[in-house]
């Protein structure tokens, strides 16, 4: 299998769970993966096709996707082929004819093709080996993108009962993956589920004021790359794309309005690099394979954070630093409101409500969105440590990029709560606030709430500075939000004790936004010659334009950045870099080596040997272990002591699950540690071995949440050390 990914892919390792999937694949199972964006999804259905001989059937929702994977796959030297409503009878018929005859590895097809009774008896007469759907939780109607097209997947399991599925989404909370099981009627699927954690991504809000001179200068730090921004109307998209166009931008839109030929047409101009922003709806995104996408602005907040980490997941597929930046004003839930107000079913719309206020909770958060968003997807964040071993935060937030500053708050949370609890625990952020500040407004004096003690009481604080402390309040649960479109504020037991007892307390103060925080966010992973990557972008383009494909399907910009550090000078070494497969460097090596050792030879630099992926990982490793070399230190020595987790952990002052990730990071450094002795009892191992067994995957809480809470994470973390001895 890896050399079939290093022949067709140009990879020489499989990501995180790819290898495992793979392989339940190739033993004919059923499969169900969740992995986010730009985890690697697609190679898990496309590498087995390889292996089988007969085809493999992928049903995509939007064309765009599909002409893109198949274009990709045809320039790695792979048989696909796509039938969807985009292409005439005769190609149609073509295609079919070819399928029969063996001709075709992969075919992607629309799911409205399988709504019509011929094209099920023509699927009935090819050799099918594989069956895979993507986006799979467009057939859940507790999805953020239910189609009811999707729904006609079901006749697959009674047409083809023998003939394995896979089924791939990138978001699913755990009732949408139970519902996409149930509709496929999965056979015990073996169930693999990835980290949601994208680490290149860094995640910003920024207060919608100024907005379009902020956007201005986002754009500026990403000249020439490529950038999406949504929007929330057609309109807003035409405006913004003009706007852009006057200030400089290559920038165009993209919504369902547009007539197809243009939307096609805007859409390929993007996708080859000749433009680089797209203002965009919803409508644009999810058919992309662009993986060099550096910048995803939401010029108004989604409806749902299932929706926004989709459409953030457009960013940096490649693996390199990319930014999410979202301008957030309350008063834009009215935008969402108004569409939600239509909604009849009752159900419906309070879910929709529900998945908004999850959005806005997000937004409002004071604490790392990182780890917010994991949380939300079922997925425990836990926080890189200082030299110090101290919470060094993500990284990658801005609430982690600058922290904020905190004040004695006791006096107004008292204030506040009071406030809440006189008028009776039922009205909203600005009532109270008008009560507070002293405002004798028609419903307050019908109230008679401007006789009551809190009336007028606050004057060191403005209206903006109060919905933040009371957001604070919240999100410290002293105080609690009802769910609907006009939520009230009530006082918990916790804010009740916190009253009685006279507690002290220090809360953030509202952030302002901070220039700087956006022109130094991006992280770069390696050091490479600017010069001559941009001589390898003209390149790639020249080659691209003339075969009629995006620039990417040439070469990533992760190949062409490691090519500007490494300055392979040979073939054998060129082979070396990443995204260099036969096919490529049989194709395309000679042009780039020639460009390469040029420039090399014009600036007076040497080559460098190639590493293969297995050492670049082990290095990147060894530079995390070495980043820390005090705290690691003091845990490989203690370990080599002999001491119980415990002992350790108390000596260091972390809890046993930070040392436990500490002696992981380690072992694969390739220290010599014995850790036989930390192994936990047989039987409680077992337990653990077999809980991560039937949840696939590495991640902790599934595992947790399967043995009944019974073991804490401490406990797990542990077991899964000696699950990869």
């Amino acid at each position: 299998m890896k050399q079939l990914l290093k022949t067709y892919f140009g990879y020489d390792e499989f990501r995180p769970l790819q290898e495992d999937i793979i392989n339940n694949v190739l033993n004919k199972k059923d499969t169900f993966v969740l992995m986010p964006t730009g985890g690697g999804k697609s190679l898990c259905f496309q590498l087995p096709a390889l292996k089988f001989e007969g085809i493999t059937l992928v049903i995509s929702p939007l064309i765009a996707l599909m002409k893109d994977q198949v274009d990709g796959l045809k320039a790695n030297g792979i048989a696909a082929e796509y039938i969807n409503s985009s292409l005439p009878y005769s190609e149609i018929a073509q295609i079919q004819k070819n399928a029969l005859e063996g001709k075709v590895k992969i075919l992607y097809l629309a799911p409205e093709r399988l709504a019509s009774e011929p094209f099920q008896k023509f699927l009935q007469t090819l050799k099918i080996d594989l069956i895979a759907i993507d986006e799979a939780h467009c057939i859940s109607e507790w999805g953020h993108d239910f189609r009811p097209d999707y729904r006609n997947l079901k006749l697959f399991k009674s047409q083809f009962p023998l003939i394995p599925i896979i089924a791939l989404t990138a978001t699913a909370t755990s009732k949408v993956r139970e519902d996409i099981i149930r509709q496929l009627s999965l056979n015990n699927p073996k169930i693999f589920a990835s980290s949601f954690d994208r680490g290149n991504l860094s995640f910003l809000i920024t207060r919608k004021k100024n907005a379009f001179d902020k956007l201005i200068r986002i754009l500026e730090k990403h000249r020439n790359e490529s950038a999406i921004i949504y929007c929330f109307s057609r309109k807003d998209t035409e405006q913004i794309a003009g706007d852009l166009k006057l200030e400089g931008f290559n920038a165009l839109p993209y919504h369902a309005g547009l007539n197809s030929e243009t939307r096609k047409r805007n859409q390929e101009l993007f996708i080859k690099d000749e433009a680089q922003i797209i203002a965009a709806t919803i409508a644009f995104g999810m058919g992309i394979d662009k993986p060099d996408v550096r910048l995803v602005v939401h010029y108004t907040f989604p409806k749902t954070l299932e929706g926004y980490y989709q459409e953030v997941g457009r960013a940096g597929r490649d693996g390199l630093p990319s930014e999410c930046v979202m301008f957030y004003s309350y008063g834009d839930r009215r935008k969402h409101d108004f569409f939600i107000d239509q909604v009849k079913d009752d159900k419906e719309r309070n879910s929709a409500l529900k998945k908004l206020d999850q959005i806005i909770e997000y937004c409002e958060q004071i604490e790392c969105r990182r780890k917010f968003i994991l949380n939300y997807f079922g997925e425990e964040y836990i926080f890189p440590e200082n030299t110090d071993g101290e919470n060094a935060g993500c990284g990658a937030c801005d609430i982690c990029l600058q922290p904020q500053e905190k004040f004695d708050a006791t006096k107004i949370a008292q204030k506040i709560l009071s406030c809440v609890i006189k008028t009776g625990n039922r009205f909203g952020k600005k009532y109270l606030i008008d009560v507070l500040k002293g405002k004798p407004t028609e419903q307050i004096v019908n109230n008679g709430h401007d006789k009551i003690s809190v009336f007028g009481i606050v004057s060191d604080f403005t209206e903006d500075e109060m919905k933040n402390i009371m957001r604070s309040l919240v999100i410290l649960n002293l105080l609690q939000v009802s769910e609907g479109k006009y939520p009230t504020l009530s006082v918990t037991n916790k804010g009740i004790k916190f009253l009685k007892q006279k507690g002290s307390l220090e809360i953030s103060k509202a952030k302002e936004d901070s220039r700087d925080l956006y022109e130094n966010v991006s992280r770069q992973e390696i050091e490479y010659d600017r010069g001559l990557f941009e001589k390898l972008r003209a390149l790639r383009k020249q080659i691209a334009d003339k075969q009629g494909i995006p620039p990417f399907m040439i070469f990533s910009d992760v190949s062409l950045q490691e090519m500007a550090h490494y300055f392979p000078n040979d073939k054998n070494n060129f082979s070396r870099i990443e995204g260099v497969g036969s096919r490529k460097l049989e194709s395309f090596g000679g042009v780039f080596l020639e460009v390469i050792n040029n420039y090399a030879k014009e600036n007076n630099i040497s080559s460098l040997e190639v590493p293969d992926r297995g050492e670049r990982r082990i290095n990147k490793i060894k530079r995390l272990v070495k980043a820390g070399r005090t705290r690691y230190a003091k845990t490989k020595e203690m370990v080599l002591q002999k001491l119980p987790l415990p002992a350790i952990a108390k000596e260091e002052g972390f809890t046993e699950g930070t040392i436990a990730s500490h002696i992981e990071k380690l072992l694969e450094a390739g220290e010599n540690i014995d850790i036989a002795y930390l192994k936990p009892p047989q039987e409680k191992f077992e337990k653990i071995k077999t809980a991560f067994e039937k949840c696939g995957g590495e991640k902790l809480k599934p595992v947790f949440d399967f043995l009944g809470e019974k073991y804490s994470y401490d406990e797990i973390r542990l077991a899964k050390l000696f699950l990869k001895q």
